[in-house]
């Protein structure tokens, strides 16, 4: 019988492989996290969390640590031409935290980490991974301090990736890189400190003004191909504020660096036992802030898939469906930030009229608004094509999409605790006036009969909710059958189609 020294191996200790080692660790599977840093890192990095990650990060355990850790964003601004051309809230996402939260990437990692070390899993730093192989039973992962054999292994390890090169895959996509001038400072300013701000100008690309705690902010900058050798400076990024109107007075450098992103993505996730999240399956541009959040959603998409596998029950379909699910999510992020950048950079001034008249007028409606909202919040994604979700009833919900918390009610209390309590279980939703108990292997029932949930939800039945949150399927409350079914989807023992 084959020994191994653990379920799962995660290579890379960032934020994306810190979220899949804790949600592991807290299911119960043996996991083990490498990196080859010595040290955590010093750079602020990544410094937005949106809703939908906070929401995950409550899954977690650690969501009010994360909150305290940084400051409440709650709306984006655009501005062109010395302007506010669109002011888009964030409080109409259905969430139970309507905002975003800016917080250096470092704060984020302690905080994982320490979540990580209550589960009893230690980072094991200063810790290569030289080279891999894998048959149809296990992996070997063959490391700079001996060779660790796995059920399954995770990439996490960043752009420049060992494990997707070991794995033969490239980054497919658009290889004219964006460069990128960057700057954690603080600064004095008159914007509104509580929204972040996206600046189009002539002469130059996009600019983002994202705050911090206290004075701190973080600025980036696009900047021209013939500057990319230019060393950071703080004149240089003072330069950057004035030419591009962001009417900021910056001091007291945290971290100042130029970096270039090229806009890509691997053709798999999925080869075999090893997977791959965050920048080592994708990158794009930093505009708006998705990066580090569609990689740690990538992580909590896996999580729970892994851990059903190393239990013994993931059909082959589960383990695809996290390729089929997540790589399109990554496609749409680099379609939008591609067009974020290109909007932000129209050098025609009748160009940038029309463009600054549509943007004003169409962002001043309030559904355009939502659903800006919902797209900056990760709040748009939906599985609805998924191999392991089942179209039910017409419903205000449906199945692919998050489940939403309810304005006013307890729902979101009684769905993250289950998830918490009962990491594993898919939470059987009932919302039905005198339901019957319902006792079905592999799910936690919650009845609940609120008007409010009710006329939210737009239906009387049940929603089958998976571990990460998004539903599987909305049914009436008498169709075990159709229940049952959709559970199979994820256990019955089908062949790959990957």
């Amino acid at each position: 019988m084959r020994s191994f020294d653990t379920d799962v191996l995660v290579v890379g200790a960032g934020p994306v492989g810190l979220v899949l080692a804790v949600d592991l660790a807290r299911r119960g599977v043996a996991t083990r996290i490498i990196d080859r840093r010595t040290e955590p890192t010093d750079e602020s990095r990544a410094v937005v969390v949106h809703a939908r990650s906070l929401e995950m990060l409550d899954a977690l355990g650690v969501v009010e640590r994360i909150i305290d850790s940084g400051r409440t964003t709650i709306g984006v601004q655009f501005h062109a031409d010395g302007k506010v051309l669109a002011n888009i809230p964030l409080d109409t996402v259905d969430s139970p935290y309507p905002f975003s939260v800016t917080t250096a990437q470092t704060e984020t990692e302690r905080i994982l980490t320490d979540r990580l070390r209550t589960l009893g899993v230690e980072i094991e730093r200063g810790v290569e991974l030289i080279d891999l192989a894998q048959d149809g039973a296990s992996v070997q992962a063959f490391t700079s301090t001996g060779t660790i054999t796995c059920r399954y292994l995770a990439g996490t390890d960043g752009a420049s990736s060992t494990v997707r090169h070991h794995l033969g895959q490239k980054l497919e996509g658009s290889f004219k890189g964006e460069r990128f001038l960057m700057g954690d400072v603080d600064a004095t300013y008159d914007l509104d400190r509580r929204a972040m701000h996206i600046f189009a100008s002539t002469g130059g690309g996009p600019a983002l003004i994202f705050p911090m705690v206290g004075e701190r902010v973080r600025v980036i900058a696009e900047i021209s191909e013939d500057e990319s050798d230019r060393p950071a400076s703080m004149e240089w990024l003072q330069q950057v504020c004035n030419e591009r109107g962001l009417g900021a007075q910056i001091r007291s450098p945290r971290w100042l660096t130029t970096f270039e992103i090229h806009h890509a993505q691997v053709p798999r996730y999925r080869t075999g036992r090893v997977f791959l999240a965050g920048d080592a399956a994708h990158v794009h541009s930093p505009a708006g802030g998705q990066g580090m959040n569609t990689g740690m959603q990538d992580a909590f998409n896996l999580g729970w898939k892994l851990g059903s596998a190393v239990a013994g029950t993931a059909s082959e379909t589960l383990l695809d469906s996290y390729h089929l699910e997540r790589h399109p999510v990554a496609a749409h992020v680099i379609t939008e930030t591609t067009a974020l950048t290109r909007a932000a950079t129209i050098e025609s001034k009748v160009a940038r009229g029309v463009r600054n008249r549509i943007l004003h007028v169409v962002g001043g409606r309030e559904l355009v608004q939502h659903r800006i909202a919902d797209e900056m919040e990760e709040y748009s994604v939906s599985y609805s094509d998924s191999p392991i979700v089942r179209k039910g009833l017409h419903a205000h919900v449906t199945a692919g999409e998050s489940a939403r918390a309810v304005e006013g009610t307890e729902l979101w209390s009684y769905l993250i605790n289950a998830r918490r309590i009962h990491p594993s279980d898919h939470v059987l939703l009932v919302v039905q006036a005198d339901a019957q108990p319902i006792s079905i292997p592999g799910t936690t029932a919650i009845s609940v009969w609120d008007d409010e949930i009710a006329k939210r939800y737009g239906m009387n039945g049940i929603v089958l909710i998976r571990p990460d949150g998004y539903i599987a399927t909305v049914t009436r409350a008498d169709d075990i059958e159709g229940i049952e079914s959709t559970l199979a989807l994820a256990v019955t023992k089908q062949e790959s189609v990957l």
